[in-house]
C-alpha cells in the first residue's frame, strides 16, 4: 500500500511542520497519559503487507506472524484486497486456457478468491478481526494509469459487484465460513485508499468521483448485508479538509458509516491532534455518533538511510521505539473524546534496501525482512508492551479476543 506515496512528500513535510508548530488543541497532549480502562477489544490492530502479503518473501511463514502478532496485543489487521488480481479478466473467454482452473465465476465475472482465503483462514484461526481494504481497478475497468500512478475504477458498477461477491464470501453467512463456524465475518469494508492523493486516484479534486464510487458501493453492501460498517477510504496530509470536501457531496454523508484518517505527522501528540482536527469536521457535519480510526499511524525509521521520498517526520529505530511507546498509551486515553475504534500500526513487516537508496516507508516496519528472515526492531517491543498495557493484559491467550493473564 506504499506506491505512490512519494507524491504526498511536499505535502506531509508542510503539514509535519505546521502541526509540529502549532497551538494544542483542546484533545492534544503531550505526555503519557495514564489509561483508567482497557482499551475495548479490536482496538490495537497493524497493517499486513510488504514481505508478508499477499505473496509472502522466501523464509516467510504468514502463519508464524499471524501468533506473533497476536501475542503482542493484535487484534486486527488491515490487509489489501487487490480487486485487479482477484478478477483480471473481464470474461471467460480472455481466461487463458491452462489457467482457468484458478478462477470460479461471480456473475459472469472469472474471479480467484486464492489471497483472500488464505489470509481470512489464518486470521481466523487466531481470531484476528480483519479489516479489508478493496482497491486497484483491473485494466478493463480503469482509467487514468499512468507508470506512476495507479487507475481509478472507470465506471462504479463493476467495482461494487465485486463488493458484493466479497460480502457474499466472508460476511455472515459467506461461503468461506461453512466449517468454519467459530470465525469472525468480516463486518467493516474500507472503499479505496488515500483518494486525495492523485498516485490513487488520477481525478483531481477528487470528491465528486470518489463519492460517486463510495454510494455505488455503500448499495451494494448493505444490500448483501445490511448490518455492515463502510469505511471511508484512509485520508493523509490535510485529512480534516478533504473530509470537508467530502461531505460537501450531497448525499455523501449517508454513504459511509466510519471514517478513516492516516494522521502521519512528527509528534505522538500531534497525531492526537490531527485526530482531532478530523473528528471536529464530523461533529460539525452531524456525524458526532459515527466512529473513527486511524488506519495508518507510524514512523518509519529512515534517518540517516539514503531514501526516496523522505519526510519531516522519519527518525531512528530509537525514535521510532519511543514514540510507539508515547502513542498508543495517547491513543487509549482519548478514544472516548475522539471517537476513536481502533488504529492500525504502519507496517508490521517492511523490507529495506540497505546501502542504497530505498522508499522512505521500506523502513516504516516493526521488523525488517533482512536475509530471508523478519528482525525485530525496537519498535516491536515498544509496540507490544504498550498494546498489552493499553489491553490490560499480561499474557494473550491463543485467541486475540481472550487474555489468558489479566493485569489485576
Amino acid at each position: 500500500m506504499v506506491r505512490g506515496r512519494a507524491r504526498a512528500t511536499t505535502l506531509a513535510l508542510a503539514v509535519a511542520l505546521a502541526l509540529a508548530l502549532s497551538a494544542s488543541s483542546g484533545l492534544a497532549t503531550t505526555g503519557a497519559t495514564s489509561v483508567p480502562e482497557a482499551a475495548p477489544s479490536g482496538f490495537v490492530g497493524v497493517n499486513v503487507d510488504g514481505p508478508l502479503y499477499p505473496i509472502g518473501a522466501p523464509g516467510i511463514n504468514l502463519a508464524a506472524q499471524f501468533a506473533k502478532m497476536e501475542q503482542a496485543g493484535v487484534e486486527s489487521v488491515r490487509l489489501v484486497f487487490n480487486w485487479a488480481t482477484a478478477q483480471p479478466y473481464e470474461r471467460w473467454s480472455e481466461v487463458p486456457a491452462g489457467v482457468s482452473s484458478h478462477y470460479v465465476d461471480q456473475g459472469g465475472v472469472p474471479t480467484s478468491f486464492s489471497h483472500t482465503d488464505a489470509v481470512m483462514r489464518l486470521a481466523a484461526r487466531l481470531g484476528l478481526t480483519v479489516l479489508p481494504t478493496v482497491i486497484y481497478a483491473p485494466s478493463w475497468d480503469s482509467v487514468g494509469a499512468t507508470p506512476s500512478s495507479f487507475g481509478r475504477p472507470a465506471v462504479t458498477g463493476p467495482y461494487a459487484e465485486f463488493l458484493a461477491d466479497l460480502v457474499h464470501r466472508y460476511g455472515p453467512r459467506g461461503s468461506f465460513w461453512r466449517g468454519n463456524a467459530s470465525a469472525d465475518p468480516v463486518r467493516e469494508w474500507q472503499i479505496w485508499n488515500e483518494p486525495n492523493l492523485p498516485g490513487y486516484w488520477p481525478t483531481q479534486p477528487f470528491a465528486a468521483s470518489y463519492v460517486a464510487l463510495l454510494k455505488a458501493a455503500d448499495r451494494a453492501i448493505k444490500l448483501a448485508d445490511p448490518h455492515a460498517r463502510v469505511v471511508l477510504a484512509g485520508l493523509p496530509n490535510y485529512s480534516w479538509s478533504d473530509l470537508q470536501s467530502i461531505y460537501r457531496i450531497p448525499g455523501s454523508r449517508s454513504a459511509f458509516d466510519v471514517v478513516a484518517a492516516h494522521p502521519y505527522t512528527v509528534t505522538p501528540s500531534g497525531v492526537i491532534r490531527i485526530l482531532s482536527y478530523v473528528r471536529a469536521v464530523m461533529n460539525r457535519n452531524g456525524d458526532r455518533a459515527k466512529p473513527l480510526i486511524a488506519d495508518e499511524i507510524g514512523w518509519p525509521s529512515a534517518l540517516g538511510h539514503s531514501t526516496i521520498g523522505q519526510v519531516s517526520w522519519a527518525t531512528t529505530e530509537a525514535g521510532q521505539a519511543r514514540r510507539i511507546a508515547a502513542l498508543l498509551p495517547m491513543l487509549a486515553a482519548k478514544r472516548r473524546a475522539l471517537g476513536l475504534s481502533a488504529f492500525y500500526y504502519y507496517t508490521w513487516a517492511a523490507s529495506p534496501q540497505r546501502g542504497g537508496a530505498a522508499f522512505v516507508f521500506s523502513y516504516a516496519g516493526l521488523f525488517d525482512y533482512v536475509g530471508r528472515s523478519l528482525v525485530a526492531k525496537p519498535g516491536f517491543a515498544a509496540f507490544a508492551r504498550a498494546a498489552l498495557a493499553i489491553e490490560r493484559c499480561q499474557h494473550r491467550s491463543p485467541l486475540a479476543t481472550r487474555c489468558a493473564v489479566p493485569v489485576r
